[in-house]
């Protein structure tokens, strides 16, 4: 499974080169040519069928990210032990005792934590700041430590993929389900040229597709992401997010741009015309590479469509492979139906 090999691959932003890899074998065969631009994007260009009977003039670009969150090596202390800070959006709460995979030789280490009987009654109460933190990975010197690892390299969770009946649990579904989702998109022909962007660096300011967006030139962009589902049971009712098994979830705004209009009515057409389950993603939540795709050049007539994951930018999301069934689905509809208008 693709996505299994997808989440298990070491990809923080600016260090995805294994997840790339991965990604160009995957889709060689099912595009007309493809390259990395400066920055790391992979841009895939598959043109137009000539054997439609119409041909549309558009140019049409998918996106997903091939980063995740993660953590960068800043400092070896005295005792072997590892400093380090988050690369995008993590939470302090979710790092303590968590396993981790450093640098270029994939070395394990675990996330440093006093235990429970040490703390303090006043301590228990506060969430340790990642200042406060370090990895250890069993070396008892600086000099041992420094014999595998080096400041400046990335470290990534070790979180390996399970399949939970129609569920499945893996790290990076944030977003390696929108590139799982993308390259099955490329397995199919269309009327107009599509352009295959995925994109570096989209969890630490959405660069990778600011440039792709630039080079490309598209009249229209989707945007594939895997988004925030926060359908735990609650004291109060409140809505939620998304919810894992309701279909691909549509985004209307989110703090980094307000999607089309049209592309938002073509989307929900097309479920309602496939009898495919949808929702709406929580206005005004989260951000994807839409927020940089709209605004380039003169403008980009953006939406997002994103399959639902629990506990994203954690070391471990869940996800119903029935919405990345579905997500697919109404991707490949809403294509057909694009090329029509």
């Amino acid at each position: 499974m693709i996505l299994k090999e997808l989440s298990e691959a070491f990809g923080v932003s600016g260090c995805e080169d294994e997840v790339r890899r991965i990604i160009i074998e995957a889709i060689k065969d099912h595009v007309d040519e493809y390259r990395v631009d400066s920055i790391g994007n992979l841009i895939a260009l598959k043109k137009r069928d000539s054997r439609f009977a119409i041909r549309n003039s558009l140019k049409v670009m998918l996106a997903a990210h091939m980063d995740e969150v993660g953590l960068m090596i800043t400092h070896i202390e005295k005792d072997g032990s590892l400093r380090f800070r988050p690369v995008g959006g993590l939470d302090d709460r979710i790092l303590l005792a968590k396993k981790v995979l450093i640098g270029e030789k994939r070395v394990p280490g675990v996330i440093g934590v006093k235990p429970i009987h040490l703390l303090k009654k006043e301590e228990r109460k506060k969430v340790i700041k990642v200042e406060e933190m370090a990895i250890d990975i069993g070396a008892s010197s600086k000099e041992e430590a420094e014999k595998v690892v080096k400041i400046g390299d990335y470290a990534a969770f070790a979180t390996e993929f399970a399949e939970l009946g129609n569920t499945v649990k893996g790290k990076a579904f944030d977003d390696r389900v929108g590139c799982t989702v993308l390259i099955e998109l490329l397995k199919e022909r269309y009327p107009f040229d599509l352009y295959a962007a995925f994109t570096v660096q989209e969890e630490v300011g959405l660069r990778g597709a600011k440039v792709a967006a630039y080079a490309i030139k598209p009249d229209v962009a989707f945007v594939l992401e895997g988004t925030i589902c926060d359908d735990m049971p609650k004291k109060r009712d409140v809505s939620p997010t998304t919810e894992l098994g309701k279909g691909p979830a549509i985004t209307i705004m989110d703090r980094t741009f307000i999607a089309d209009r049209r592309l938002i009515d073509l989307l929900v057409e097309t479920a309602k015309e496939l009898d495919i389950p949808y929702q709406f993603k929580q206005p005004g939540v989260g951000g994807t590479d839409a927020g940089a795709i709209h605004l380039s050049r003169e403008g980009v007539p953006s939406v997002t469509v994103a399959v639902p994951c629990r506990y994203i930018h954690s070391p471990a999301c869940l996800l119903s492979l029935e919405d990345f069934e579905n997500t697919v689905k109404l991707m490949k509809g809403a294509l057909a139906r694009l090329a029509s208008q």
